[in-house]
């Protein structure tokens, strides 16, 4: 199993989620975050100058089998560009263990019902 993290910008979220829909991924929590990458820039208004470096973002999270990290990967891919700077990024790590509280089950079972 893979936990597959994604920082994307917000006007992408709903493209983002109806790819990940339409891969099979129905299963995911995400934040609105902010954050701060390498750009740097200002902004002056009215004479008053304002750091614009803290960027909204939504920060992505799910688990999924090995067999579906690909095509998570690339639904992300395809759906969060913009061909800019400040697309994202995407961060897959191994989960060791995943149990279902209520029935017990834990492994790949613990993720969906059937196997998808």
């Amino acid at each position: 199993m893979k936990k597959i993290e994604a920082i994307i910008r917000k006007s992408k979220f709903d493209e983002v989620r109806k790819a990940l829909h339409n891969a099979d991924i129905d299963f995911l929590s995400w934040w609105e975050v902010k954050g701060q990458g390498t750009a740097t820039q200002g902004l002056i208004f009215r004479g008053i100058a304002y750091d614009v470096n803290a960027i909204d973002r939504i920060f992505i999270s799910f688990v999924v089998r090995e067999i579906n990290v690909q095509k998570s990967i690339d639904a992300i891919l395809e759906s969060a560009y913009t061909g800019e700077s400040g697309d994202g990024r995407i961060f897959v790590s191994t989960i060791d263990q995943s149990i279902r509280i209520r029935t017990g089950d834990r492994g790949d079972e613990s993720l969906y019902d059937k196997q998808k």
